[in-house]
């Protein structure tokens, strides 16, 4: 499946270049692993995906994607206890980060959270609040994933 391929990649490139990485860089690198398998992909009966089509991802024109590059995606994953959300949106509300949208459940105890964040307010990148997101996450013994919506976006329209 060609979303468990671009998972795959994306992960891989993360792994290996850390989290504090440029995200347009992996974005651009992603693509261009993408758009290089994806003919072999074809001849071997897997289907393209529409998007990682050239149209999709035009060269150089990033501001053309959905999704704002001024929201962050943020996911929480872990086992429920008192502090989760408190620690990540202290994290956002020291950033001059507001929250658009939030959702989070418990399920047999393990807890799950989403936060659609404004940073165009904020005086950290992306990139800073990623860290400091995973140095909260490590304190909180949780999973916390940011990315910036337009790339979340582009990463799972598949």
């Amino acid at each position: 499946m060609n979303e468990e391929l671009i998972y795959r990649i994306t992960r891989a490139i993360y792994d290996r270049l850390g989290a504090s990485v440029d995200e347009n860089a992996v974005e651009q690198l992603v693509t261009e692993i993408y758009r290089s398998v994806e003919p072999e992909l074809a001849r071997n009966g897997a289907s393209a995906s529409p998007a990682f089509s050239r149209a999709a991802f035009p060269a150089g024109d990033a501001g053309t994607r959905e999704g704002s590059a001024d929201r962050l995606v943020i996911s929480v994953f872990g086992v429920d206890h008192p502090g989760i959300v408190a620690g990540v949106s202290q994290i956002l509300a020291d950033a001059g980060c507001s929250i658009a949208d939030i959702n989070q459940t418990v399920v047999q105890g393990k807890f799950a959270m989403v936060i659609i964040a404004k940073t165009s307010g904020s005086h950290l990148s992306a990139s800073e609040l990623k860290e400091r997101f995973r140095v909260e996450g490590e304190k909180l013994g949780v999973r916390i994933y940011a990315q910036r919506e337009d790339l979340f976006n582009a990463m799972h329209r598949i």
